[in-house]
C-alpha cells in the first residue's frame, strides 16, 4: 500500500527531537483547547500541536472532502463520519505541508505562528464522543493466567474462548482522557466464602494494559463487516488503562459478568494513530489451533509490533516500571474482533471504541495487570521508595506508554497518566 505520509524518507522542517513519538511519519489526530482558544481538532508534530482549524481557515486544506465545523469541533467525530479515504488524504496533505520540500506553509512565517502551538501550552481533551464500548478478552496468556489463578490451570480456558474473540459490552460514559484522576471505587466484596458480603473501598484496585481501536461508521443494521474489509472501518488506535476492581468483580461476575468492577473508569491516550500509520508495523498474526471458523479467516499481516509499558509511580517518588509488553502477542487480532463483533448484524457507528482487553505476554514481566504481575498479591512488586504493591495504592500514578519502531522510524502513542484519589 502506498501511503505518501508513510515515507520513511520524508524530514520536517519542524524540528522534531530525537526519540519523539510525534515525527512526521505519525500525523496523529486528537482534540484540544487553550486559554485562548475554544475546543478544536489538532494533529501533532514533534513538541508541536498543529491546529487543523487555523490551518483549513487558512485554505491549506482546500480540495479536500471537509468543512469548517469537522475542524471547529468538540471531538474526532465529525471529521470521522467522512470516511477512510478522507481520512488517508488529509494525513497525506498535513505531512506535504510540514515536509521540508514543501514551502507553502513554512515559508509563511505569521501563518506558521498560528498553526503550530507549543504542546505544553495545550490541554488536550477526550478526543472522540464514544458511543458504544465493547471490551474484548483476546489474549491467550492472560486468560491461561487468570484461569489458572480462579479455575482447574489444565483446564485455564473456558471451551468457547479458542473458537471466538470473547468480549462484553462496557460502560463509555465513564471513559476519561489522560490526566484526569479517578476516585477508588466502593462496592459489594465477599474474601470469605463462609461470611456474608461487605461493602466499601476495593482493596485490590488493578490496571490493564490495553490498547483500543475506534471505528468509522460501519454498516446498516442487519449487515455483517468481513475480515477483509474490517481495516476500512478502523480510523485508528490509542492505548487503553481499563480499570478493574478485583474483589469487586470476583463476586459479582456469575452469572452476567463485570459490572461495578469494571465501569467507574476506563483511561484513554489523546491521540489517536490512525491504522495507515501503523502499516509499516505489521507483523505476522498468531498461530491459531484449531483453525478458526471461516468468518474469522483472514489474509495476510493483521497483527501490529507495538511496545507497550506500564509503570507506577508512587506520591513524592518516581515511576517505576512494573510490566513491558507487546500488542503483537494478541491471540486474536482486531479485524477477527470487528468481524465477530457484527457477524450477527450488529451495527457499527462512528466513534464506537473497542478494547482489546488485557494484554499480556509470554515472561512475568510482560504480565499486563497487578493480578497477575503480583501473582494474586502472593508476589508483591517492589518500588523504588522501598513501599511494596500487590494492587494499586492511594495517591499511585499509573503511566502508560507505547510505540513501534522499525528501521529508525517511531511512531508513538504518547501516555496515559492517571493517579488513584481516595474513595469519595
Amino acid at each position: 500500500m502506498n501511503i505518501p505520509a508513510n515515507n520513511p524518507d520524508l524530514k520536517s522542517w519542524v524540528e522534531v527531537p530525537q526519540n519523539s513519538d510525534f515525527p512526521i511519519q505519525n500525523i496523529p489526530f486528537g482534540v484540544f483547547k487553550t486559554a485562548q482558544m475554544n475546543t478544536r481538532v489538532g494533529s501533532r508534530i514533534g513538541d508541536y500541536v498543529v491546529d487543523l482549524k487555523s490551518l483549513f481557515v487558512l485554505g491549506y486544506l482546500e480540495n479536500l472532502p471537509f468543512e469548517a465545523h469537522d475542524f471547529d469541533a468538540t471531538s474526532l467525530n465529525s471529521m470521522m463520519k467522512k470516511g477512510k479515504k478522507a481520512v488517508r488524504d488529509l494525513r497525506n496533505r498535513i505531512s506535504k505541508l510540514l515536509d521540508t520540500s514543501h514551502s507553502d506553509l513554512q515559508n509563511n512565517e505569521h501563518h506558521v505562528g498560528q498553526v503550530l502551538i507549543p504542546a505544553d501550552q495545550v490541554t488536550m481533551l477526550l478526543p472522540v464522543e464514544i458511543g458504544d464500548y465493547t471490551d474484548f478478552y483476546s489474549s491467550r496468556e492472560h486468560a491461561t493466567n487468570v484461569g489458572t489463578m480462579f479455575r482447574d490451570p489444565n483446564n485455564a480456558l473456558l471451551p468457547n474462548w479458542l473458537w471466538l474473540p470473547v468480549g462484553y459490552h462496557g460502560r463509555s460514559s465513564s471513559i476519561i482522557v489522560s490526566g484526569e484522576p479517578i476516585y477508588r471505587p466502593k462496592g459489594q466484596t465477599r474474601n470469605d466464602p463462609e461470611k456474608d458480603p461487605t461493602f466499601g473501598p476495593t482493596q485490590r484496585l488493578d490496571f490493564e494494559l490495553e490498547m483500543a481501536f475506534i471505528t468509522f461508521d460501519g454498516k446498516p443494521l442487519g449487515e455483517s463487516i468481513s475480515t477483509e474489509e474490517a481495516e476500512d472501518y478502523i480510523f485508528g488506535m490509542c492505548l487503553f488503562n481499563d480499570w478493574s476492581a478485583r474483589d469487586i468483580q470476583s463476586w459479582e461476575y456469575v452469572p452476567l459478568g463485570p459490572f461495578l468492577a469494571k465501569n467507574f473508569a476506563s483511561s484513554l491516550s489523546p491521540w489517536i494513530v490512525t491504522l495507515d500509520a501503523l502499516e509499516p508495523f505489521k507483523v505476522d498474526n498468531p498461530e491459531q489451533a484449531p483453525k478458526v471458523l471461516d468468518y474469522l479467516k483472514t489474509t495476510g499481516q493483521k497483527s501490529y509490533d507495538i511496545h507497550l509499558e506500564m509503570g507506577i509511580q508512587p506520591e513524592n517518588s518516581e515511576n517505576n516500571v512494573v510490566c513491558r509488553s507487546n500488542f503483537k502477542y494478541m491471540y486474536w487480532t482486531m479485524v477477527q474482533q470487528l468481524a465477530h463483533h457484527t457477524v450477527n448484524g450488529c451495527n457499527i457507528r462512528c466513534g464506537d471504541l473497542m478494547g482489546s482487553g488485557t494484554i499480556s505476554g509470554p515472561t512475568e514481566d510482560s504480565y499486563g495487570s497487578m493480578l497477575e504481575l503480583a501473582w494474586k498479591g502472593t508476589k508483591p512488586l517492589k518500588m523504588s521508595d522501598g513501599t511494596e504493591r500487590k494492587f494499586i495504592n492511594d495517591h499511585d500514578t499509573v503511566i502508560m506508554k507505547g510505540y513501534s519502531e522499525k528501521n529508525g522510524i517511531r511512531i508513538g502513542f504518547g501516555e496515559i497518566v492517571t493517579k488513584v484519589l481516595p474513595t469519595k
